[in-house]
């Protein structure tokens, strides 16, 4: 069970693949894990034959554990593997030692992230090996996910870099590293298949298995008796809570709201379906509501800022990461737009169709949730006024969105009908004062009743 890059200590096998005697590929995806995240495709990085899939769907594995092996000497799988931390099993196999042999000095992982955990782990009971002849050559030691394989170690790559290079067809052994420790980054691959463009977007990689099938809404539901029915707390709920937790305690939430007329946004809302330059795109209130926020970001810089309690400094960002979250059968998770303050209308309306229609399908890549710099949340499509929203961890503020709704207000020295909404603004007191927090609150409600300002703030 490798740790995808995340540092993640343990990952739950959503579903197999591929079964025992299954003929699989180098970079053929053979199941998909949750971590605390996201879902995550693993590939096997060998060709050959599964021999056992050691742990069913539904089961929590620590990063290092072997979760399958796979019989890599084309001939027909054997009884029992050679040793539980075996995972691609040479032919003929030698009758294997009682315990698996120590780890020999100097090895290192064909995938980052893969490897024995420092703890030990727990095995599965092994079979009774079969009396086997020893062969007259010296035995071969089996090689190992954690290990060198026999003709000499393969090149350092995480899991999705290297279904990368199988999309594009590049050598592994080819690419010169350029990331820490001599690790395969992306990049290096895209530089080994030039002259050809890089594409923007990952290509899938061709799978012989079956079509995944979506995970279940909710973790699977233990019933203790017919009044109540308890449902384990792992994967996305679980890291949530724990960051939201720790968010809670160590941030000093403040919650700044404010209620006014957001008419003339809608109505630009409907002016902007019609624009040709919007043609294809989706336009709603959330997309002007996000570019708001940019334009009072870069009218009120400090806010976009964390605080590193470690080195006891103010971190402030020159970019806008804009996280949105997102409501998923996972539980609730919050994927960013990389650098959104650089972006136009059209191509930011373009990154939250991607982000919601990616969230929506459970394809969130753990990358995509990484580096927020501020967070929206919109809690109005509940019909909810609004809320006093938590920090996500490592940001220094976050805006709730509330419910548009026609109510009577007074425009013009006149009461009329008009589109009103609540927005609230909590943020971390310990480098956002009271003045500050106000300031950017205030520049988005302006904004967003006179959204002319889009142009002549920005």
């Amino acid at each position: 069970m490798p740790d995808v890059g995340e540092g993640l200590t343990e990952a739950e096998i959503l579903k197999w693949y591929v079964q025992p005697g299954d003929t699989v590929e180098d970079g053929q995806i053979v199941c998909e894990v949750e971590t605390a995240k996201a879902a995550v495709e693993l590939p096997i990085p060998f060709d050959g034959t599964v021999h056992e899939l050691l742990f069913p769907e539904g089961t929590t594995v620590d990063v290092g554990q072997v979760i399958i092996s796979v019989n890599v000497g084309g001939g027909a799988a054997p009884e029992a593997p050679a040793a539980p931390a075996a995972v691609a099993t040479p032919e003929p196999v030698a009758a294997p030692a009682p315990a698996a042999e120590p780890e020999p000095e100097g090895r290192q992982p064909v995938l980052v992230g893969y490897g024995v955990a420092a703890s030990s782990t727990k095995r599965r009971a092994r079979k009774a090996a079969p009396t086997a002849v020893a062969p007259a050559a010296p035995a071969v030691v089996p090689e190992q996910l954690n290990g060198h394989a026999p003709a000499g170690p393969r090149p350092l790559a995480k899991p999705p870099v290297r279904k990368l290079a199988k999309d594009l067809g590049v050598d592994l052994a080819t690419v010169t590293p350029t990331g820490p420790d001599g690790i395969i980054t992306r990049e290096d691959v895209h530089a080994a298949a030039a002259p050809a463009p890089a594409p923007l977007v990952e290509a899938p990689a061709p799978v012989a298995a079956p079509a995944p099938v979506a995970a279940p809404a909710v973790a699977t539901a233990v019933a203790s008796d017919a009044r109540e029915t308890r449902v384990p707390i792992k994967g996305v709920r679980k890291a949530t809570a724990a960051a939201m937790v720790g968010s809670a305690f160590t941030a000093p939430h403040v919650t700044e709201f404010v209620t006014f007329d957001i008419t003339r946004t809608m109505k630009l809302v409907e002016e902007l379906k019609a624009d040709k330059d919007m043609a294809g795109l989706r336009v709603n209130p959330l997309l002007l509501i996000a570019k708001a926020v940019l334009v009072a970001v870069k009218r009120n810089p400090e806010i976009n800022a964390a605080w590193d309690e470690a080195a006891q400094e103010i971190v402030l960002k020159h970019y806008v990461n804009l996280g949105i979250a997102a409501a998923t059968p996972r539980g609730l998770i919050v994927p960013n737009i990389k650098d959104a303050h650089a972006q136009t209308l059209p191509e930011l309306s373009k990154s939250l169709s991607e982000l919601v229609a990616t969230a929506r399908e459970g394809k969130t890549t753990p990358a995509a949730m990484q580096g927020g710099t501020f967070t929206i949340t919109n809690v109005g499509v509940f019909g909810v006024d609004t809320g006093t929203p938590i920090l996500n961890p490592g940001e220094s503020a976050i805006l709730a969105v509330g419910a548009i709704k026609l109510q009577p207000w007074v425009h013009k020295g006149k009461v009329k009908p008009r589109q009103v909404t609540t927005l609230a603004l909590s943020f971390d007191h310990r480098l956002v004062d009271g003045e500050l927090g106000s300031k950017f609150l205030a520049d988005i409600a302006a904004i967003l009743e006179q959204p002319k300002r889009l142009i002549t703030w920005a």
